[in-house]
């Protein structure tokens, strides 16, 4: 978690001080630091002992009382902490105003440049801890594990409703696009599709999410600018 928090540290500081658009700066770090993960790993996988870790990743509940996997339980209060983060705090009101418009958040006096940091470094933290679970789970670390999964991720956030552009999301509807594209990678395998028809699935699904969301951006524009011409007649 430390790692990811550095990471995301390094990103914040580049979109924040170099005013680099997020997607790019994030695109090109996703290159630096998977060729140092590749450095630091001589190119090959790393084999550890879990740790404590291990009782994270059983897929069997560890107690009778648990009824779910551990690792649900994980998934479950990390989401109420963050969606609670983002509906109750002043924090959370901030990101929203933020994610809205960006220039009348500066201008109410929220501190664009910190807050904004301080996100990359909680998303790098919440990203290395998935890492060390995954981790825990194969029993060894490696380098070149899960090519792809940062398109999983979009396509999770964009279909539970987030948009691109900011200003809307929830943690919850992350969570259920999560579970869809879980369930979806799970079909296509016991399906015995192969990785490349489920490639072209996931790239069409971010496609036709994107769309959508920019359909009911387009709507609720034209639905406010009738509502206005209405109070101005």
């Amino acid at each position: 978690m430390a790692a990811g928090g550095v990471c995301g540290l390094y990103n914040g500081l580049l979109i924040t001080g170099l005013r680099l658009p997020p997607f790019i700066a994030t695109l090109g770090t996703l290159g630096f630091f998977r060729g140092a993960a590749k450095w630091l790993a001589d190119s090959g996988p790393v084999s550890a002992s879990p740790g404590w870790l291990a009782d994270w990743v059983q897929q069997v509940p560890a107690r009778p009382w648990m009824v779910v996997a551990p690792a649900v339980w994980l998934l479950g209060g990390l989401a109420l902490l963050t969606s609670g983060l983002l509906h109750w705090t002043v924090f959370g009101r901030r990101l929203t105003a933020m994610g809205s418009n960006e220039e009348a958040a500066r201008r109410a006096g929220i501190p664009i440049r910190r807050t904004k940091v301080f996100v990359y470094i909680t998303g790098g933290m919440f990203v290395g801890l998935a890492g060390a679970m995954y981790f825990a789970r194969l029993t060894q670390g490696d380098p070149v594990a899960a090519p792809g999964l940062e398109l999983d991720v979009i396509a999770a956030v964009v279909i539970g409703g987030a948009s691109l552009s900011g200003g809307s999301g929830s943690v919850a509807g992350a969570c259920a696009g999560a579970v869809l594209m879980a369930f979806l990678r799970n079909r296509c395998t016991v399906l015995g599709w192969p990785n490349y028809v489920q490639e072209i699935a996931v790239g069409h699904i971010i496609i036709a999410a994107v769309a959508l969301d920019r359909w009911r951006r387009m709507r609720g524009r034209h639905e406010r600018g009738l509502a206005g011409a209405d109070r101005g007649e």
